[in-house]
């Protein structure tokens, strides 16, 4: 009897083929396994620029002439794994997707599986928008390299270059700092500054019986917790940039008090996350910050009421914007690290008792263009806090402060994937004006 080849394996056959030129056109290598595979048709390499990776994943490619995927619309269609190739799945090492192609219509769609114990759900669901197998999907496919857990490793993204922002801010320093002893430590200071008749101030710092500021003691009820006639002014560059390791950490603490005293009244101060974070004005109301982004004049919901999906016109909690704040020191200049995060509170001054699953929540959403648009934010509030020269209510001699420069950028060789960041299943509610997530 003559040997014949079977529609099925000429179909499957196509379809490794049709998958193969598919990942080599967007840049992949890609390996066809023998015969003897069970679950797995191929092994894809993730290349840049034409350089291999050694970032791997396995592929399994199903094939269908014709027809329609169950429950197929014009958004998508769903795909039902069988148990055995789940169970082959389960304990890869190896990332695995599955791609399907259908020869009538030319189309690739793909899915990474789920591993471990993630791995109980057979039935897939595709969207014909977000899941093509295409050059746009080379990032996504990329990404799925990454461990999940663990540091991770970086694996360059693949499309073309654009601009970085980094996310610090260079310090213009006062030229002085005032220098004195006491004979109090912090606590002591901090009890006798809040029992006295005038307004207390805390832009100081008190480290073995010397106390630091950049403002003069003298003038102010900081007079009470120094010695008045050992008090006097030194060059900042002699404590910002010490040999002493401690001395430097004793500066940076007074750049994070003074950083506290400057936008008092603006930002308030979260012990717990450790954070500043823009004040309510009132119970329930939005707060908008106005300024001039990169491009044009735009503003931001810096604090936002947002709604309750299960009880119609309530409140659900209010989010404001926050950040972390660090201060480190690079060779001959010192620098405010901006973290952009949230805090959430029920009402604009009470903290949300769970604050951490809202915060997980908000952060997926979050990708590289909102990130970008909080720094550049940021930067411009703080510079707005400055005194203007032509402010007819400024003081005569005015207080010393912290100015802060315009982020740095880069130029990066190739572009950021949003994907990388997360996939945006659907828009946030309470997310920023459209202009502040535009690229600068």
């Amino acid at each position: 009897m003559a040997k014949t080849v079977t529609q099925n394996q000429l179909i499957g056959e196509i379809g490794e083929t049709a998958a193969k030129l598919r990942f080599l056109r967007m840049g992949f290598q890609f390996d066809v396994r023998s015969r003897l595979e069970t679950g797995i048709d191929g092994i894809a390499e993730v290349m840049a620029d034409g350089k291999p990776l050694a970032q791997m994943i396995a592929v399994q490619v199903k094939t269908t002439k014709e027809g329609r995927y169950a429950g197929e619309t014009e958004e998508g269609f769903h795909y039902l794994l069988r148990s055995e190739d789940l169970a082959y799945w389960r304990p890869s090492n190896l990332p695995v997707i599955i791609v399907l192609y259908r020869e009538s219509d030319e189309s690739f769609f793909w899915k990474e599986i789920p591993r471990g114990e993630e791995a109980q759900e057979r039935r897939l669901t595709f969207s014909k928008k977000d899941d093509v197998l295409d050059n746009d999907a080379a990032d996504r496919v990329a990404a799925i390299t990454v461990p999940k857990a663990g540091f991770g490793y970086y694996v360059p993204p693949l499309g073309g270059g654009e601009e970085a922002l980094v996310n610090i801010l260079p310090l213009k320093l006062p030229g002085e700092v005032f220098v004195a002893t006491t004979s109090f430590n912090t606590r002591q200071a901090n009890a006798i500054l809040l029992q006295n008749d005038e307004p207390a101030r805390f832009d100081w710092a008190i480290k073995g019986g010397s106390f630091w500021s950049f403002h003069d003691p003298r003038t102010t009820v900081c007079r009470k917790i120094v010695d008045i006639d050992q008090v006097e002014a030194i060059d900042t560059a002699h404590l910002a940039f010490h040999d002493d390791v401690n001395e430097r950490n004793t500066f940076a603490y007074l750049l994070r008090q003074t950083l506290d005293h400057q936008v008092r009244g603006e930002l308030s101060w979260s012990t717990e996350s450790h954070c500043f974070y823009f004040a309510a004005r009132t119970e329930y109301t939005t707060r908008v910050f106005k300024y001039e982004s990169s491009k044009k004049l735009t503003e931001a919901d810096v604090v936002n009421p947002i709604e309750s999906k299960r009880v119609a016109g309530s409140i659900a909690f209010v989010r404001h914007h926050a950040f972390v704040p660090r201060f480190e020191s690079f060779y001959d200049e010192w620098y405010l690290v901006v973290e952009p995060t949230y805090v959430f509170t029920t009402n604009g001054f009470t903290y949300h008792p769970h604050p951490d699953a809202l915060l997980a929540g908000k952060k997926r959403l979050d990708k590289s263009a909102s990130l970008r648009g909080q720094v550049i934010m940021w930067h411009r509030f703080l510079s707005s806090l400055e005194p203007k020269s032509d402010d007819l209510f400024a003081v005569a001699v005015p207080e010393p402060r912290i100015s802060f420069g315009a982020p740095p950028t880069l130029e990066l060789p190739t572009k950021v994937p949003d994907d990388v960041w997360g996939n945006q299943k659907k828009d946030d509610p309470g997310e920023e004006k459209p202009d502040l997530l535009k690229r600068a």
